[in-house]
């Protein structure tokens, strides 16, 4: 079954990474001792870095022609389709990223958290972990599919886990609605309860991209995630 249509005009909606992969420069300057190494590293990286590789078009799952140039934060855009990840998302699968961000940002805080808390606990780290993210805000106003009903048929696409196999039936739908030229998908954050979750299919479809807060979240796999593990800090730091 094919999810409706809905009509949404949304701003500020709210998508965390990692504050490492904000700068526009290259994080390789930190590894080199010098410009030659620099150099050297810089094209080791370029034959396996996905974004790279997606703005040359050398990726399988998207078109350069998709990808957008020239505006700001273009790099943080293009990386959210060009990094899908070996199992993908909800929404995606290994070939195509997307880009995932929440309306309100405690979802996307929950949504983050359980992933790192998750990462953590599948490599036994046992000791506090402190991990820094910058809150990029974006505005959308698209039709996008509605799962947000409670529709029996819907439970299927919203699965809590285990991962990945929760998502088989969520990234085969996402297939679909590609084929049909969908831009993306609105639904109940299944992290967040209450919170409401986007991911779009299309780059150019993130607009007015802007970086808003940088958050500290201190993690530690078997404790229970609260507020107070919370801080934003400088943007600067």
């Amino acid at each position: 079954m094919i999810p409706a249509v809905a009509e949404i005009q949304l701003e500020d909606t709210h998508r965390l990474i990692p504050s490492k992969y904000s700068a526009s420069g290259t994080v390789l300057s930190r590894l080199a001792e010098d410009e030659s190494s620099l150099s050297d590293l810089m094209e080791l990286d370029g034959a396996t870095n996905d974004r790279l590789l997606g703005e040359e078009g050398l990726l399988p799952g998207i078109s350069v022609h998709e990808l957008v140039y020239g505006v700001r934060y273009a790099h943080i855009v293009n990386a959210a389709f060009t990094h899908a990840g070996p199992m993908g998302g909800r929404f995606n699968n290994s070939e195509r990223g997307a880009w995932y961000c929440a309306v309100e940002r405690e979802t996307s805080i929950a949504e983050v958290a359980f992933h790192k808390l998750r990462q953590l606990e599948e490599v036994d780290w046992n000791e506090e972990e402190v991990s820094t993210f910058d809150d990029y805000l974006a505005d959308f106003t698209t039709p996008l599919q509605d799962l947000r009903a409670s529709k029996p048929q819907y439970r299927r696409f919203l699965k809590a886990g285990p991962i990945p196999d929760c998502y088989a039936d969520s990234q085969q739908l996402a297939v679909v609605l590609l084929g049909q030229q969908s831009n993306g998908i609105v639904y109940p954050s299944v992290r967040k309860k209450g919170g409401t979750c986007i991911v779009c299919f299309r780059p150019t479809l993130v607009y007015n991209v802007r970086q808003a807060a940088r958050l500290e979240l201190r993690l530690l796999a078997g404790r229970e995630f609260a507020d107070s593990d919370i801080r934003e800090v400088p943007l600067n730091m």
